[in-house]
């Protein structure tokens, strides 16, 4: 999701005298109409009203705090998917979210086609290991539907103490029966930036867009100078996006400075521009962007913008497009509310809202492979053919003599545009890095001919 850090404060009360304040912090500028602020009061009569009904007469007995905080959830999930309420405990655990550690099974998470889908599974999770995709939709956490979920409740249904168990029945296209994968929950720790050298090229690997996320790519960006590299993978497939401020900090390091990176656009048509600074670039080297339909928000700014000013070439896969910004706003109790306050837009004011990025050369992956049936009886949890088996660190299978948590681009296993269970692709497997390669080397011979 794209956000933006905290920038102001707003203030919850105690039940009793909340809706004299919500009255006021509602209507905020409609005093100065007074025919809004006339419908504002009226409806929240009614809705005190309502309230009062309830607490009487309810079959059960109540707290004012549930049904208010019920309220404010109805409130926002009536906007759209990506706004809502974060008790105080779901506030810390964003927070904790964006230094990059968090509790869960490692799925990014979103609404397309008002269905709740995967936009990426995080790379060395309990979800990645399994073998959950991205474009997958959930259609159940255990026993509950997702059909009527919010984003937040979706995610809280997911989180959970490490070593337990949740069940997810996966829909995916072309699979003729729902999966059901059976996760063990982990401390998910997110490892932002994965660089390594391919045939003197730099590939570099984001996972998520993080606070140290641009401070982690110059790092890398250090090292192919260092070693001569002729060109750049810059790979932003199944990458969720994260912050804004991380997204322009990664772009800043491939565009020239004064480039516009991005901007957003409020209700009242309020523009604010992100503008390239200087930064250590890799110069004038040709880089390859690698998108696919897991790449969303941040992933898509970075990619819009160096298409835009032509500084790279975008391959793979049609992106997820969510183009939408929430701003995190802190609430006096410890919530908070993440709310949509903006769209964003590319240098030449694409939106990508519903639409995503469209790559310059398409390259579909290899063809998906369904999860592997266990073998066993029917009917037996653990081994029905449509039930994958738990994820753990210790069943991932071995990589180079290590398994697959100790695997990655440091032990020389190429990062998978399509994650299959149990493993990762080769770069003989993986088509659409293969692609990219091949369009660099051919990039550096022009070149060469050119010159000569």
């Amino acid at each position: 999701m794209m956000e933006q850090q905290p920038r102001r404060k707003s203030w919850v009360v105690g039940p009793m005298i909340a809706l004299a304040l919500l009255c006021g912090v509602i209507i905020g500028k409609g005093w100065e109409r007074t025919g809004h602020a006339s419908e504002t009061y009226e409806e929240l009569k009614t809705f005190s009203e309502v309230l009062n009904q309830v607490q009487k007469h309810y079959v059960d007995e109540t707290k004012p705090k549930d049904l208010i905080q019920g309220a404010i959830r109805g409130m926002l999930s009536t906007l759209d998917p990506h706004s809502a309420y974060m008790t105080p405990e779901m506030y810390k655990e964003m927070q904790v979210e964006t230094r990059g550690e968090f509790g869960g099974v490692g799925i990014q998470i979103g609404v397309k086609d008002n269905r709740l889908a995967v936009i990426a599974p995080i790379e060395g999770t309990p979800a990645h290991r399994a073998g959950i995709k991205a474009g997958d939709f959930i259609v159940k956490v255990n026993e509950d539907p997702t059909k009527d979920l919010t984003l937040m409740d979706a995610v809280q249904k997911m989180r959970g103490p490490k070593g337990s168990k949740v069940n997810l029945t996966i829909q995916r296209e072309g699979a003729t029966d729902p999966l059901v994968f059976t996760l063990v929950r982990d401390t998910i720790k997110i490892e932002s930036v994965k660089s390594k050298v391919i045939d003197n090229l730099g590939y570099v690997r984001l996972t998520q867009f993080q606070e140290a996320t641009g401070r982690d790519l110059a790092k890398a960006i250090k090292q192919f100078k260092e070693q001569k590299v002729q060109g750049a993978i810059l790979d932003l497939r199944n990458n969720p996006g994260g912050l804004l401020t991380a997204a322009v900090d990664v772009s800043e390091q491939f565009l020239p400075t004064g480039k516009l990176v991005v901007y957003t656009k409020s209700r009242e048509g309020k523009k604010d521009e992100w503008i390239a600074k200087a930064k250590d670039q890799l110069e004038d080297l040709p880089v390859i962007i690698l998108v696919n339909e897991g790449s969303a928000s941040a992933s898509e700014i970075v990619a819009g913008a160096l298409q835009d000013w032509g500084r790279g070439l975008v391959v793979g896969t049609t992106s997820f497009g969510k183009g939408s910004v929430q701003t995190i706003l802190a609430l006096g109790d410890g919530s908070g509310l993440r709310l949509t306050t903006a769209k964003y837009y590319t240098p030449k004011g694409r939106s990508i809202q519903s639409t995503g990025i469209t790559p310059d050369i398409v390259v579909k992956p290899s063809s998906p492979v369904v999860a592997k049936a266990t073998e066993g009886k029917s009917g037996d949890k653990e081994t029905d053919p449509k039930i994958a088996k738990p994820s753990t660190g210790k069943d991932a299978l071995p990589q180079n003599g290590k398994s697959q948590e100790e695997g990655g681009a440091k032990n020389g296993t190429l990062p998978s545009a399509v994650p299959e269970a149990g493993g990762e692709l080769s770069l003989e497997q993986d088509v659409q890095l293969q692609k990219a390669v091949e369009l660099l080397k051919s990039w550096k011979i022009f070149k060469e001919l050119k010159a000569s």
